[in-house]
């Protein structure tokens, strides 16, 4: 325990991105999809609402608008049917449809893989554009979702960050450039199956021995 109190943090940075590239070498989504107008659309959906959720609504939209122009011409209340069963379907409908418009008028249908011009499209912030950057084009960015901030908090890997946008640049400061697209997925999937919000799974974890909480709760 004494050596995870003084631990330095480049050490723990170092140690804990050291067990994941050997326990999880593959890290990807788990959003189902075939290119980045349905990454888009999927990531907006995910806002607040579970992955697997998600997977289940996005075949019949995808069916129904299988492009960018098919559902530019589709009014939020049409859109509103397919996404009634995820977690605030109102708001996320009318970003749907203002995002497609935007998309065709814009863009030519294209997601573009600028991260700033595609946070001007709506319903998208910072989370979602880093998300699809990194994905598609695996930009060197970090995505800072709910399980991304807790878990960064945690486990100390973020120090005193109040906002995503504070872990965020922490994160991108310690972890090499290179290996932040698959860090991304790392906190998420450990957040939504070992690290959980309620209740964390410490005796099924194995990055305990550099963990700030598993060594405060230990004491």
């Amino acid at each position: 325990m004494a050596k995870s109190k003084v631990m330095r943090r480049e050490e723990r940075y170092r140690a804990i991105i050291d067990y994941f590239e050997k326990a999880m070498p593959v890290a990807e989504s788990e959003l189902n999809f075939e290119n980045p107008y349905q990454l888009l659309v999927a990531v907006i959906l995910s806002a607040q609402c579970t992955d697997k959720r998600v997977n289940m609504t996005t075949p019949a939209l995808f069916e129904a608008y299988p492009t960018p122009y098919d559902m530019a011409k589709a009014s939020a209340e049409e859109l509103y049917q397919y996404i009634k069963s995820i977690s605030y379907p109102n708001n996320k409908a009318k970003n749907l449809a203002a995002m497609a418009r935007m998309l065709v008028a814009e863009f030519g249908g294209e997601v573009p893989s600028d991260i700033e011009e595609m946070m001007r499209l709506p319903g998208v912030g910072r989370k979602t554009a880093n998300v699809v950057g990194a994905v598609v084009w695996n930009k060197e960015v970090m995505p800072v979702d709910t399980h991304v901030f807790r878990v960064a908090a945690r486990i100390g890997l973020s120090v005193g960050a109040k906002t995503p946008r504070a872990t965020e640049l922490q994160l991108e400061k310690y972890i090499p450039s290179h290996l932040l697209p698959k860090a991304h997925h790392w906190l998420i999937l450990h957040g939504r199956y070992t690290c959980i919000a309620r209740k964390p799974k410490c005796d099924k974890c194995g990055i305990t021995q550099w963990c700030k909480y598993f060594a405060k709760s230990n004491r």
